[in-house]
């Protein structure tokens, strides 16, 4: 079990191949991490690792944030990442490491926070067909129809799919390849959740189909 990183996403490229295929990259970008500080079991009741990444200046870190670099110098994060990884499998307190944390063919789990698209209708959220073009049908047609029951129960239960908010969540996948390392660019084959310029978080796969 390892700790993870955060890259930038920058875009979405395409490779060509020499077998003649295409391939959809998505391109990170890597700041260096470090590992600032170990949590333990004695002091904080469970182990972990905390890292830092995008470098900053000293004046734009509050003076209680300023405490977790004193022992790094003149060194300033302006993002911090905690880790649950077990001390014994932990890297050191202040060692370094940037996109060359994964290797190529590797498969890793990608975090980030989805493109938001605002109050959507059941047809763009939920894939509904809506109701139909005629027989009476006017004014409604992109609507999500009826969302309840008759007298009994007599209201919407909880969950049901209407329109509302969608995306600006939460989303995980699973399973993807890293095609390539470039300096500090990591180069992940497919599309990764998050408009450009977000982080998003990259780990070594959990599942691990078709590796060992």
């Amino acid at each position: 079990m390892r700790s993870g990183i955060l890259g930038k996403k920058l875009g979405m490229t395409r490779i060509l191949a020499d077998d003649g295929r295409q391939y959809a990259i998505t391109v990170l970008k890597v700041e260096p991490h470090q590992i600032l500080f170990h949590k333990t079991m004695e002091k904080h009741g469970y182990e972990a690792v905390v890292v830092g990444t995008v470098e900053t200046e000293k004046n734009k870190i509050n003076k209680p944030m300023q405490g977790y670099f004193k022992a790094l110098g003149e060194k300033f994060y302006r993002i911090l990442k905690e880790f649950r990884v077990p001390l014994s499998e932990a890297q050191a307190v202040g060692d370094v490491y940037g996109a060359d944390f994964f290797k190529i063919g590797q498969l890793v789990d990608v975090t980030g926070i989805s493109i938001g698209k605002g109050f959507s209708g059941g047809m763009k959220r939920h894939n509904f067909s809506g109701l139909r073009a005629s027989h009476g049908v006017s004014v409604s047609h992109r609507s999500h129809g009826s969302t309840g029951n008759r007298e009994d129960p007599g209201k919407v239960f909880k969950g049901k799919k209407m329109a509302g908010h969608m995306g600006h969540e939460k989303v995980t996948l699973q399973n993807m390849k890293v095609y390539g390392i470039n300096g500090d660019l990591l180069l992940i084959h497919g599309g990764v959740p998050g408009p450009e310029g977000s982080y998003v978080l990259v780990k070594d796969a959990v599942k691990r189909i078709g590796q060992q």
